[in-house]
């Protein structure tokens, strides 16, 4: 099957175009051993399918970032499981023709098919410019194809010209607008080789008249006209100096704009220019950004609470109603309710963040307003080695770790797109707030009072972003130790996002979530299942627990009874004797087995801690956070020699715990998808839990010294 590639620099319209010859069907997912993205699709041609796949943009084949190391070896055909492309679709910007040309320049020397894909011309028109469609084929020496891609305009000519390309496979043969003596000297060769039927592009014959010992004229020795043409060239070169190649590539696109394009361009309208004055200024456009995150904030923050509520709401109908038709084999009915009902709702639970943060980021990126915003923060983020894209991945974060993860796809190179991965989940996600609002409520607000019940939801907050910025610093000078690219950004022009576009991300977005991440999720939530459930209690221990409660409680009801064994199973099983068994470890944070059970439970979504401790504590399941029978039952519970086991200190400690540990599945799995790699989630548990254990240890040990 051919394989197209479509190259071009960033912002030139690329993926709008990709988008509308493909649509919805295409593949996402990650280029082999590397975390660069890969879309790729199969177009249905008259001739038959080909593979058409989108390439990381690039400024020029000097690769800097992983993605253009990697968008370099797949022009070139050299990545590995990837074929070498049989035809590029240089997408070129005709706004910026110019820079866009620079890169194709060095494209055309490649010695494969080109098309040009001239996007964005509608803006050149609408400047009062006009473009010389003729002309500009000439000097490029390719098929040139206008685009509007947001409306469909001309992909059907691009299908046709893809078709012809790839039947004719003929490498394109720039001309030289130029007029020096190199240029002309060129010209004068190639027009005498073409009288001899030989054609040979203007690149072979610029390398042949500069290299002294070129190997270029050694079928020629029984020729001697064509000998002599190549030394009257050179001896009119004597004392030439070639331009530096970048000089070179940019006059050449110098002298093509301006060849084809009716009068000079300017780069920025005024509009755009007033625009930038207020949204880069370094107050008031701070001060707009900070607004307009403070808005996507609150929207995934708020706005997904009644979509998830509702999934919740489906998948707990669902539960009770298969729950009853399996009730004759209790294990089957806890697999399939608890289990996989449970783990399958607890992943899509998610998904109204992870498409709510797209949608936006898709909309920002759209207009032009994320390349600005980027610019700002990176003021603020640039000296712990991160530059400003990060801040939207962190900020996300703050709604959902999930999100924010995939978000760190923003990040220009692999460093600081891992460093963001690594950090996105000490912020304090909205998983964590049941934890927070349950230990504030009973042991902060009636002792303290709201204000310092706010102030310690803030610092819960704001402890995962303080201790951050040097796990940053800490990560990319002593062990990622990459060097911070220079943070060059283009501005694009303002404009109204395509919809085609925000709606493809969103989808796509949210596919990969569910097959990837989602599939990790129901498995890792069937095993906590299985290690909370297994072994059961015998009948004759059952027998004995309920014995044992009623002479300690003779007025207890059959519902007291059933969360007294509850209890108990949880106590049994395995997950309950792992907890009793590691208990020595956390008693220094000032947590027995019954803490650190419930935070062995949590590990497929933070969301369980609380219901878990509601089992513990024998007041069974569904008990929310702000439930007055589990506060005072967290305020009674005693170790075995009487002592409080819940005091002012351990409630903290425990928030602390919860504020810096990665006790979330659901991250772990979204790391390993955007990592490709089980190293970097197994790096990131060690290092959030050992930070979680050793703050939780210094806040006990600080309750104690202060009494």
């Amino acid at each position: 099957m051919p394989l197209v590639a479509l190259v071009g620099n960033p912002n030139a319209g690329k993926t709008t175009l990709f988008n509308s010859l493909t649509g919805s069907f295409q593949k996402v997912g990650n280029y082999a051993g590397v975390t660069v993205e890969k879309v790729s699709a199969i177009l249905q041609l008259p001739s038959g399918p080909i593979e058409c796949i989108d390439v990381p943009g690039l400024y020029s084949l000097k690769a800097v970032s992983e993605d253009e190391h990697v968008a370099l070896q797949v022009v070139q055909g050299t990545f590995p499981g990837v074929a070498k492309p049989d035809l590029l679709v240089c997408v070129i910007d005709a706004t910026n023709l110019e820079r866009n040309l620079y890169l194709y320049s060095q494209l055309a020397e490649l010695g494969v098919p080109i098309i040009v894909a001239l996007t964005m011309s509608d803006r050149l028109q609408k400047s009062g410019k006009d473009i010389d469609l003729a002309a500009l084929r000439d000097l490029l020496g390719a098929d040139v194809v206008p685009m509007i891609g947001h409306k469909d305009k001309g992909v059907s000519e691009l299908k046709a010209a893809i078709e012809r390309a790839l039947e004719e496979s003929i490498a394109p043969d720039p001309g030289d607008p130029s007029a020096d003596l190199l240029s002309e000297g060129v010209a004068a060769l190639k027009e005498r080789l073409a009288r001899i039927g030989m054609d040979v592009s203007r690149a072979e014959l610029r390398r042949a008249l500069l290299e002294q010992n070129s190997e270029f004229l050694l079928p020629f020795e029984g020729w001697p006209e064509i000998q002599e043409a190549f030394a009257e060239a050179r001896t009119k070169l004597q004392g030439y100096e070639q331009p530096p190649e970048v000089t070179s590539r940019y006059l050449w696109s110098s002298g093509v704009e301006q060849a084809v394009v009716s009068q000079p361009r300017k780069n920025r309208t005024h509009l755009t220019d007033s625009i930038d004055r207020v949204l880069t200024h370094k107050v008031f456009g701070l001060a707009i950004f900070v607004a307009t995150m403070m808005i996507v904030f609150l929207s995934i923050y708020s706005f997904a609470d009644p979509l998830m509520k509702g999934i919740e709401a489906g998948f707990g109908w669902l539960a009770n109603v298969v729950s009853p038709t399996l009730a004759s084999v209790p294990w089957l009915q806890s697999l399939v309710v608890d289990g996989l009902i449970g783990g399958v709702g607890g992943m899509l639970v998610f998904l109204p963040q992870i498409l709510i943060l797209f949608f936006f980021i898709s909309m920002l990126e759209g207009s032009g307003y994320l390349a600005r915003a980027a610019f700002l923060m990176d003021r603020l983020l640039g000296w712990c080695g991160l530059n400003g894209r990060a801040f939207i991945p962190l900020l996300s974060s703050f709604a959902c770790a999930i999100p924010g993860i995939m978000a760190a796809r923003v990040m220009p190179d692999r460093n600081s797109r891992l460093a963001t991965i690594l950090v996105a989940p000490l912020m304090s996600c909205s998983a964590r707030l049941p934890v927070y609002v349950l230990l504030i409520g009973a042991f902060i607000e009636p002792n303290y009072g709201p204000i310092w019940a706010g102030f310690t939801l803030f610092a819960m907050h704001f402890l995962g972003l303080v201790v951050a910025i040097p796990i940053v610093w800490t990560l990319n000078r002593k062990m990622l130790k990459g060097k911070r690219l220079p943070f060059l950004l283009e501005l694009p022009p303002y404009q109204w996002p395509k919809w085609r576009d925000v709606w493809i991300a969103m989808y796509f977005r949210g596919k990969v979530f569910v097959q990837t991440a989602g599939t990790i999720i129901v498995l890792m939530s069937i095993v906590i299942w299985a290690l909370s459930y297994f072994p059961r209690l015998g009948p004759a221990q059952e027998a004995g627990v309920k014995q044992q409660y009623v002479a300690q409680h003779p007025t207890a009801d059959e519902n007291a009874i059933d969360k007294r064994l509850a209890e108990e199973q949880l106590a049994n099983s395995f997950l309950g004797r792992f907890g009793k068994t590691i208990e020595p470890v956390f008693v220094p944070a000032g947590f027995d087995w019954r803490i650190t059970t419930s935070i062995l439970s949590a590990f497929p979504a933070r969301e369980t801690v609380v219901p878990s401790l509601a089992i513990i504590f024998s007041l069974g399941e569904g008990v929310e956070e702000t439930s007055g029978e589990l506060r005072k039952a967290l305020g009674d519970a005693t170790w075995p020699d009487g002592r409080p086991l819940f005091t002012l200190w351990t409630s903290i400690g425990l928030m602390v715990f919860f504020a810096l540990c990665a006790q979330c599945m659901a991250t772990l799995a979204a790391v390993k998808r955007e990592t490709n790699s089980w190293k970097w989630p197994l790096f990131m548990f060690v290092y959030m839990t050992t930070l979680a254990y050793i703050g939780a240890v210094l806040v006990n040990y600080l309750g104690r010294f202060l009494g």
